[in-house]
C-alpha cells in the first residue's frame, strides 16, 4: 500500500474522484497542499485573484458541466472570502467542495493568526461540513464530501484541514475508497408509483394544465424527458429563473419566463390553469407574488428531490419524492401505455386562449419598449447577442437589470448553457462565473452580460482571463447607475435616487481593458451595434469588453410588485398595468 503525507493524499483523492481543476488562492495554512498540487500533473489549479471568484468560477463549471466544483482556499479571511461564493451555490442547489486550510490543530480555539471557525461559520450555507481530525481520514472524507454534494438535492460542502494534518513529515497508508455508505444520509431516488399513478390521472383529465419547470430539471439531467413529456401531452411549458434551457426557449408550448419579470402569458396562465406540474422548482417568492393568491383554481402536483421542498411554500396536492430523471421516466412510460389522453378540444381551447394573451401583451409578438428613438435599448443589446451567437452561447449574468433582459430575450434552447445567480442575486457572479465555463469547456463561445456595477466587483479577475487564455467576451449595459435599484426608486419613491447614481466617476472601460491585455470597444450609437457585436464574437482568441451606452431611463417590464398582489396582477410599462 501506498504511504502518502496528508497534503499528498488530499491531492491524490481529488485525482482519484474524477477532479481536474481547482479553482483557489494560496496562503499560509494551504501551503502545505499547494506544495502537493506543484508535485503532480493530474489536478490543475487555476489561480484567481480573489477567493470569491473561485467559488464562483467553481460554481459556475458545476452549472455548465454538471460535475462537482472544487476550491481550495487558505484559514482565515481567504475562507471567509469565499463564504458569498458558498451561499450562492447553496441558494441556487450548485454541487461544490470548498477545501478551507486551517490552522494548526493544537491553536484552534485560541484566535490564532488568520484563524477563522470556518465550519461554525459556514454552517447554515452548506449542505454537510467536514473538520479532518486526523490524515489516514482524507481519502474517506473526500469520497464522502463528493458524494453528498453531488446527489439528492445538491449543494456546497466545506472540508476544513489543519495544516498539521497535510505536512510532509509523517506519512501514512492511501487507498481511496471505491464506494461510501453514510447511515444517516439516504437521498431518494425514485418516486411513489401510485403518486406518479394519481399525477398522470390528474394530468390527463386537466383542461387548462400548465408544466412549471425549475433548476432542478435541468441539475437532475431531466431537459429531454420533460420536453418529451409536453410534446406528446401539448401542454405549454414556463421557466423559472433557474429553469432557463431545460425546455427550448424558441419553441411555441414555450410560454418564457414566470414569475416578477416573467412574460405576461406565462403568469397569467399559471394564474387561471387548473393543474400545474411543478418539477424541480420551490415556488419561490419571486415567482408566488401572494401566496394565497397564487393559482386559486389550480391542483398542483409537486416533483422534488428534496422532501423538505414540497408543501414548504405552497401545498402540494400530489407530492412526488424523487429525482427528475427517474419520476419522469416513469410518468412518461404511464403517458404512452394509457389508453386516455387529455381532451383535445379543452387543451386546443387553452391555447387559444393563451394565444389571444401572447398576442396581446408577450414580448416576443410585438416589441414591448421604445424602438423609435435615437439610444440603445438595453432589450436591442439582448437580441443582437442572440443573432450574433447563434442563440448557441453560454451565457452569464451578474444581477440586476442586465440579468433580467438577458433572461427575457436570449432564448435558451439547451439545458446548462444559462448560468446566472438566482437565490442569492450576487453581484460579481458573472465575470469568474463565465472563466469557470470557458474553463470547462475551452472551445466555446461564452458571454457574460453584465452592468456597470456588477462588473467592477469582480473585475480584477481579468488578470486571471489574461493568465489561463480565458477568451470571454463580456456585454456590459452601462446605464450609469445601478438599475434596478433606480428602477425600484422610479416606481416606489418618487424618483428619490438614494446612493444608486455614480455621479460621473466610472472608469474609462476600454482603458481599462487595454491595460489588463484586452480588447475594449465602446458603443454610442444605435447603428453600431451590430458590427460592434460581430466584431467583438470575431475576435475567438482575446478577451473583448462592450461598454455599451444603453438608455439609462429603460425599465424592465413586465413586473409584479404589487402588495397583497397575485401572478396576474403585472406593471407592463411604466404607464400601463393589468
Amino acid at each position: 500500500m501506498e504511504m502518502l503525507s496528508g497534503g499528498d493524499m488530499l491531492i491524490r483523492s481529488l485525482r482519484d474522484e474524477g477532479v481536474k481543476h481547482v479553482f483557489g488562492y494560496p496562503g499560509g495554512a494551504a501551503l502545505h497542499i499547494y506544495d502537493a498540487i506543484f508535485r503532480q500533473k493530474d489536478v490543475k489549479h487555476i489561480l484567481v485573484r480573489h477567493e470569491q471568484a473561485a467559488t464562483h468560477a467553481a460554481d459556475a463549471y458545476a452549472r455548465a458541466t454538471g460535475q462537482v466544483g472544487t476550491v481550495l482556499v487558505t484559514s482565515g479571511p481567504g475562507a471567509t472570502n469565499a463564504i458569498t461564493g458558498i451561499a450562492t451555490a447553496y441558494m441556487d442547489s450548485i454541487p461544490m467542495v470548498v477545501i478551507s486550510g486551517q490552522v494548526v490543530s493544537e491553536r484552534i480555539g485560541e484566535d490564532a493568526f488568520q484563524e477563522t471557525d470556518m465550519v461554525g461559520v459556514s454552517r447554515p450555507i452548506v449542505k454537510h461540513s467536514f473538520m479532518v481530525k486526523h490524515p489516514s481520514e482524507i481519502p474517506e472524507i473526500v469520497k464522502k464530501a463528493y458524494y453528498i454534494a453531488s446527489t439528492g438535492r445538491p449543494g456546497p460542502v466545506v472540508i476544513d484541514i489543519p495544516k498539521d494534518i497535510t505536512a510532509p513529515g509523517e506519512t501514512f497508508p492511501y487507498e481511496y475508497p471505491e464506494k461510501v455508505k453514510i447511515r444517516s444520509y439516504n437521498p431518494a431516488t425514485r418516486g411513489h408509483t401510485g403518486q406518479i399513478r394519481k399525477a398522470v390521472q390528474l394530468l390527463l383529465e386537466s383542461k387548462r394544465p400548465v408544466i412549471y419547470a425549475g433548476g432542478g430539471v435541468i441539475q437532475g439531467n431531466g431537459s429531454d424527458l420533460l420536453t418529451d413529456l409536453a410534446k406528446r401531452l401539448n401542454f405549454p411549458v414556463t421557466n423559472t429563473l433557474m429553469g432557463l434551457g431545460a425546455y427550448p426557449g424558441s419553441d411555441r408550448q414555450f410560454l418564457g419566463m414566470l414569475g416578477m419579470h416573467g412574460t405576461f402569458e406565462a403568469n397569467t396562465a399559471m394564474h387561471h390553469s387548473d393543474v400545474i406540474l411543478a418539477v424541480g422548482a420551490r415556488f419561490d417568492d419571486r415567482v408566488t407574488n401572494t401566496v394565497s393568491k397564487f393559482c386559486p383554481n389550480a391542483k398542483i402536483i409537486h416533483i422534488d428531490v428534496d422532501p423538505a421542498s414540497i408543501s414548504k411554500t405552497v401545498a402540494a396536492d400530489v407530492p412526488i419524492v424523487g429525482s427528475v430523471e427517474s419520476v419522469l421516466t416513469e410518468m412518461l412510460a404511464m403517458v404512452k401505455e394509457s389508453k386516455e389522453q387529455p381532451d383535445a378540444d379543452a387543451i386546443k381551447a387553452w391555447w387559444k386562449q393563451i394565444d389571444e394573451w401572447r398576442t396581446r401583451h408577450g414580448l416576443y409578438t410585438a416589441s414591448r419598449y421604445n424602438t423609435d428613438g435615437d439610444k440603445i435599448m438595453p432589450q436591442d443589446v439582448i437580441k443582437a447577442l442572440y443573432e450574433v451567437t447563434g442563440g448557441d452561447a453560454y451565457v452569464t449574468s451578474d444581477v440586476g437589470q442586465h440579468q433580467m433582459f438577458a433572461a427575457q430575450y436570449y432564448l435558451f434552447d439547451k439545458p446548462r448553457r444559462w448560468i446566472n445567480s438566482g437565490g442569492l442575486g450576487t453581484m460579481g457572479f458573472g465575470l469568474p462565473a463565465a472563466m469557470g465555463v470557458q474553463m470547462a469547456h475551452r472551445d466555446a463561445v461564452v458571454a457574460c452580460v453584465t452592468g456597470e456595477g456588477s462588473i467592477q466587483m469582480c473585475i480584477q479577475e481579468l488578470a486571471t482571463c489574461t493568465q489561463y487564455h480565458l477568451p470571454v467576451k463580456i456585454i456590459c449595459l452601462n446605464n450609469h447607475a445601478l438599475g434596478m435599484v433606480k428602477q425600484w426608486q422610479d416606481m416606489q419613491y418618487e424618483s428619490r435616487y438614494s446612493e444608486s447614481l455614480y455621479e460621473e466617476t466610472l472608469p474609462d472601460f476600454v482603458k481599462l481593458m487595454e491595460s489588463y491585455g484586452h480588447v475594449g470597444i465602446r458603443v454610442d450609437r444605435k447603428e453600431d451595434l451590430k458590427a460592434k457585436m460581430e466584431e467583438c464574437f470575431a475576435m475567438k482568441d482575446r478577451v473583448v469588453f462592450m461598454d455599451i451606452q444603453v438608455d439609462p431611463s429603460e425599465h424592465v417590464y413586465p413586473m409584479h410588485v404589487a402588495p397583497n398582489g397575485s401572478m396576474r396582477d403585472m406593471w407592463l410599462s411604466k404607464t400601463e398595468r393589468t
